[in-house]
């Protein structure tokens, strides 16, 4: 599995011997789990395997019965949460739950205001983020009558205008049509590459082998494998155990003898090599044809 040891320090550094909710539900238990400069994590697993309750940690919207969570190098208390939730912007799955504005801008500037931020600059500030996720054209909108697309960017407006390092995502694509999915998609994709980490859970594997760094898989509170996409999706006993099908290039490449050595995770991967393998038959048949003896 990969060594992440060569990435640095951590941007979030989780260690959570056990949480359990207040109904006697242990929600996640001996879990150890870091989030590095430049890279984008999916965590995957089944439902109630643990996955919005690790995410949560992250930015001390939980903490733990028994652990620590350090965020830049600090570590977090009830004192300091405040950092933990500037620093690691959190976008939720129902969107609803964090638009609470009476129009799109305003809604953006909220975590401004609160953080004392000038007028002038928290309308700038907010203007740029609506632009970074293409959702200038809803700046007068009310956040209501958005689409569940549309909700979901002005949600990670709202958190990039914070200027965090790590953006934590519950399910982006979750109730999305396939345009809103792909539109979302892309916004990650963006603000990875504009350096800002990114952790996501989804029970989506081909989005998560198209965008992912590293793959985290969940079972029953606890993380119980990861690594690269490559190293995660071509191990099944790793994902039998979480109760997991791999993306189906895997399973194409699988059931087709293809991909031992480069084992394709997504479909353009899976064509490149099924295109390859095509042009070098046509060009051992050709060269079949013209052998003289």
């Amino acid at each position: 599995m990969t060594d992440q040891s060569a990435a640095g320090d951590p941007l979030v550094d989780l260690h959570c011997e056990a949480h359990t909710y207040p109904d006697g539900t242990v929600g996640m238990h001996e879990v150890d789990f870091q989030v590095y400069p430049d890279e984008v994590v999916a965590l995957v697993g089944g439902n109630g395997a643990g996955k919005s309750t690790l995410m949560e940690h992250l930015n001390a919207t939980l903490v733990p019965d028994d652990g620590e969570l350090v965020v830049d190098g600090t570590p977090i208390t009830e004192e300091n949460k405040s950092h933990a939730r500037k620093q690691v912007g959190f976008v939720f799955q129902d969107a609803d739950t964090q638009l609470v504005a009476p129009t799109v801008l305003d809604d953006v500037l909220f975590g401004l205001q609160n953080y004392g931020v000038p007028a002038d600059e928290a309308q700038e500030r907010a203007r740029e983020a609506l632009a970074t996720v293409d959702a200038s054209h809803l700046e007068d909108r009310i956040p209501h009558y958005l689409s569940g697309g549309e909700k979901r960017l002005v949600g990670l407006a709202g958190v990039l205008v914070l200027e965090p390092s790590v953006i934590v995502l519950d399910e982006p694509l979750a109730g999305l049509d396939p345009d809103r999915s792909r539109l979302v998609a892309d916004r990650i994709t963006q603000i990875h590459e504009e350096g800002i980490s990114v952790v996501l859970s989804t029970h989506d594997l081909e989005f998560a082998a198209e965008v992912a760094d590293r793959i985290c898989v969940m079972h029953d509170g606890n993380v119980i494998g990861e690594g690269t996409p490559r190293e995660v999706f071509y191990d099944p006993e790793l994902l039998a155990k979480a109760n997991l099908h791999p993306p189906s290039a895997v399973r194409v490449a699988r059931d087709a003898g293809l991909g031992t050595e480069t084992q394709p995770v997504t479909e353009a991967e899976l064509v490149e090599l099924l295109t390859g393998s095509e042009s070098g038959r046509t060009a051992t048949s050709h060269a079949d044809g013209h052998r003289t003896d």
